[in-house]
């Protein structure tokens, strides 16, 4: 009897002692795991380092003026090569050296391998121009419901009335199907991940826009949540890519907010990101103190969004800031088209049935002819000193 109960004394303690063991080394993996995901980000020496060969970035967020969206601007039948030739020797002729520019999932899905051939065909065009490029992986803003194939035709007086989002809304709320998501984000960035054209990648714009003056009815319940979940997805599988430029996802409902009282979405991608990016659609007054807020991340900024001529947000009063401060900056727009730019967010709701005489964003028309002349000369003669 007295070995019998010595022996299940043995067996008891071995038993704690195995399951102290693997509790401790759980503890340990996680504990390391941790660690080594806080250091994929790049030390703030780092980014600033990169930053300093970079000059003074100064671009726009590029579509032709022959694409309605991102679908129409990849899409094998209606990539335009030419035209896009022709509107980045524009970009040159002004003084422009980098273009934020929207892929989609959908035309990866669809044929990888024809799709990687037109993105190099259009960083070549850019290099061409001396133009770098910042590729921007996915979008929750305008329509959530893409589709391939032929696109819809502007709805006249309404801006940006055929921009898709990336994924649509069946996608980002149906986690199953991330795994497609995955191929095409590691699919895209190992193609590119040492390629100096590319100086950047924007790994999600506006995650979690609800679009309520125009698609809202449409959009999914708890939208910011799945959007949320999704982006710490794709920065790691970025970060499992190891690309040799920087990752980020913009700031962008947090133009007058202190940095503890940021959405969730904005504070992940605000510790998140290897350089500070940010929206911001208002005055120089406003526009200087975000800057100012968010300079204290002691990290390179860049301004991916601004441009609303109606608001305040203009190239005579924000250009002098950003070069102030030294802000990478891209306005909404370069030359009008399909997009349909030119008319304010609220044209959603009263459309215009005339070109407005006030041009919310973009800067040529279709035939390269300025809509404004004196701001042209202004932008040239600030990239110029």
């Amino acid at each position: 009897m007295k070995i019998n109960s010595l022996i299940i004394l043995v067996v008891f303690l071995t038993i704690v002692s195995c399951n102290s063991k693997n509790s401790k080394k759980e503890d340990v993996v996680k504990v390391e795991t941790s660690e080594a995901t806080l250091l994929q980000r790049w030390s703030v020496d780092r980014a600033n380092k990169w930053y300093e060969t970079q000059g003074w970035l100064v671009g726009a967020n590029y579509a032709p003026a022959s694409a309605i969206n991102q679908l129409e601007m990849w899409q094998e039948e209606t990539f335009d090569p030419d035209r896009i030739d022709l509107e980045l020797r524009w970009a040159e002729e002004l003084g422009f050296n980098t273009m934020r520019v929207f892929l989609h999932d959908l035309v990866w899905k669809q044929n990888a391998k024809a799709y990687l051939e037109r993105i190099d065909t259009y960083l070549e065009l850019a290099h061409s121009y001396g133009i770098k490029t910042m590729l921007v992986l996915l979008d929750d803003v305008w329509d959530p419901n893409p589709k391939l194939g032929q696109q819809k035709a502007p709805i006249l007086g309404v801006h940006n009335s055929g921009w898709v989002q990336s994924p649509g809304k069946d996608v980002l709320i149906d986690s199953l199907q991330w795994k497609r998501l995955e191929h095409y984000i590691k699919g895209v960035i190992s193609h590119f991940k040492d390629d100096k054209r590319v100086i950047i990648w924007d790994l999600y714009n506006e995650p979690g826009n609800l679009n309520s003056n125009s698609y809202g009815e449409f959009e999914p319940k708890n939208k910011e949540v799945h959007s949320l979940n999704l982006m710490k997805k794709v920065f790691t599988w970025a970060r499992e890519v190891n690309p040799s430029q920087p990752l980020c996802v913009g700031v962008w409902t947090s133009i007058n907010k202190p940095l503890n009282q940021m959405s969730a979405i904005d504070a992940y991608a605000y510790k998140n990101s290897d350089i500070i990016n940010f929206h911001c659609y208002a005055n120089a007054e406003t526009t200087r103190s975000m800057v100012e807020r968010l300079a204290s991340s002691n990290r390179p900024l860049i301004c991916t969004e601004y441009l609303a001529r109606a608001v305040g947000s203009t190239f005579k009063d924000i250009l002098p800031v950003f070069k102030k401060h030294h802000v990478a900056c891209y306005n909404w727009g370069f030359v009008s088209g399909k997009s349909q730019t030119i008319y304010p967010w609220d044209s959603w709701e009263k459309p215009y049935n005339q070109e407005p005489e006030l041009w919310f964003h973009d800067i040529y028309r279709e035939d390269g002819s300025p809509y404004k002349m004196k701001e042209v000369q202004f932008i040239k003669e600030l990239l110029s000193k």
